[in-house]
């Protein structure tokens, strides 16, 4: 296989993809390198481009007018940035923001708005992702009004980790407090209680997991049901080729 067939694998919608849509994505596409802090997309803004992140991951927040945010979800290497582009919008819902350093397959929003005319599987691929995505959105709105930190702690430190495929992970207690939409405080307890079970260790800015198989036993159903979803509907795509 060509060596530039061999990114398409590092993501794993792409991967599910038939070869001639792949080579059609890639000689749309480009590969790019994403830098944390860096914003990919900004809420109520034109979408420009794409994303097939093939490393690293991008966080999805929404700010309200009072400045506050909250973290909607992550998209790593399993996913897409950009889905909404088959249901005819081509505004951002939300900023997106890189958190770890990676590389994405970068395609023009025009080229794919093409792309899903004459690729039938990657447009199913994109319907079935979006699925996914409303179904974590009303997981997570679930999760946040009726789970405690520190079950949702454990949730998010595996959500990461998935999509950095590392257990070293570079987050700070400020930016764990972001993603829940609690107090850095909260965290810092949480963190504490993990810690001390020997789940996970921490020094400034960095998080190593130890235990994934204990910290999955610590966090809510939230993690294990959004996972087994996924896994389904990409499933069903791979078993209809």
């Amino acid at each position: 296989m060509p060596s530039s067939l061999l990114l398409t694998e590092r993501n794993r919608l792409l991967c599910a993809l038939p070869l001639h849509e792949r080579q059609r994505l890639l000689l749309s596409g480009e590969t790019v390198v994403i830098h944390v802090g860096e914003v990919l997309f900004e809420a109520y803004q034109p979408i420009r481009h794409l994303y097939f992140p093939l490393s690293g991951f991008i966080s999805h927040s929404y700010h309200s007018s009072d400045r506050r945010s909250i973290e909607l979800g992550l998209t790593g290497h399993e996913g897409m940035l950009g889905a909404t582009v088959i249901l005819g919008v081509d505004t951002a819902p939300a900023n997106a923001v890189v958190k770890a350093d990676g590389e994405a397959l970068r395609i023009d929003i025009r080229h794919m708005q093409q792309l899903v005319l004459t690729c039938p599987t990657l447009l199913s691929i994109i319907k079935r992702y979006l699925y996914v995505l409303l179904a974590q959105l009303m997981c997570n709105a679930t999760c946040g009004h009726y789970h405690g930190v520190e079950q949702r702690l454990a949730r998010w430190l595996l959500t990461v980790q998935d999509c950095v495929q590392s257990e070293h992970l570079q987050l700070t207690h400020s930016d764990l407090a972001g993603m829940l939409g609690v107090r850095r405080s909260a965290i810092s307890i949480a963190a504490g209680l993990l810690k001390t079970r020997h789940l996970v260790q921490y020094k400034r800015g960095h998080i190593t997991i130890i235990n994934r198989q204990a910290l999955e036993q610590e966090t809510c159903k939230c993690y294990a049901i959004l996972k087994s979803e996924y896994a389904r509907q990409l499933e069903h795509i791979e078993n209809s080729e």
